[in-house]
Formats: C-alpha cells, structure tokens, sequence
C-alpha cells in the first residue's frame, strides 16, 4: 500500500515583501505571496499565459532566511507541504479556508540579493528535519575539473 504524499515544489517571483513576525513564544515566521505562471500555446499557436498566486510560510531559521534574503520580484524555488487553514471571521461571523505553502527548503535563484545584504548570490536554506534551525550554503565555492566523477 503507498503512503501518503503532500509534497508542492514551485518557481516563481515574490509578489510582495516578505513580512517577518514571531510567535508569543518568540518562533520567527515569514510569509510572503509567491506568483507562479505557466505559457501555453493554443491550437491555432496563439500564446497565452496564466498566474497562480501562493502564500508562502517558513518558519523557524528558514524565516530569517527568507526575511534577510528576499524582497519583491526575487525569482525563487520553494519546495514544502500544503496546509489548510480555518478561523472564523471576526466581522461576518463566516468560517474562512486557506491554503498556504509550508516551505522547508527555499533557493534563491536570480542571484540579486537585498540591498542590506552584503554577501554572495545564490542561496539555498532549508530547514532540517523536524523543528529547528536551517543551513545555508553558499554556492560561489568553486569546483575544479579534478572535482568532476567520471
């Protein structure tokens, strides 16, 4: 019998600031919209294009990452789970749903960081397993051709 399987790997470019906040018990979280789109030809090759949007959430070390590292129009790959959330409206008395992206790895692939940001380019975070602090690699350590498997 196969397991169960909630997995959401997306590019896509930051359609906002990424807005850190913490917890009452002092845990950073990070959320930001991420704009996703896909091209398509029609039958008659006519191109068309459509967006999805996404509301990313990292949390944890990864937040600080993200926080520190991303700003709007950062073209990054997020991979993480799907999440529904629900909460009663506080005007309309409604219940209300959501679906947010739980990011545990996060690469930044346009190489332009913040301006506040006075290291390398490109990026990678994720968060380890479980709850609790991320690793980030830089990826400007070269490699040399005695480095390469054959």
């Amino acid at each position: 019998m196969a397991k169960d399987l909630n997995k959401a790997m997306l590019i896509g470019r930051l359609g906002t600031e990424p807005e850190l906040r913490y917890t009452p018990q002092g845990a950073p979280i990070t959320t930001f919209r991420l704009a996703v789109s896909r091209q398509w030809r029609d039958g008659e090759g006519g191109a068309h294009e459509e967006t999805d949007w996404f509301t990313v959430v990292a949390w944890n070390r990864l937040a600080e990452i993200c926080a520190q590292h991303l700003h709007k129009a950062s073209r990054v790959y997020i991979e993480g789970r799907l999440q529904n959330r629900s909460w009663d409206d506080q005007q309309t008395g409604e219940k209300r749903y959501r679906t947010e992206v739980v990011a545990s790895e996060m690469i930044l692939l346009d190489g332009r960081p913040r301006e506040d940001d006075d290291r390398g380019t490109n990026r990678t975070a994720s968060r380890e397993s479980g709850r609790g602090g991320g690793r980030t690699f830089d990826d400007s350590v070269g490699f040399g051709e005695e480095d390469i498997p054959l």
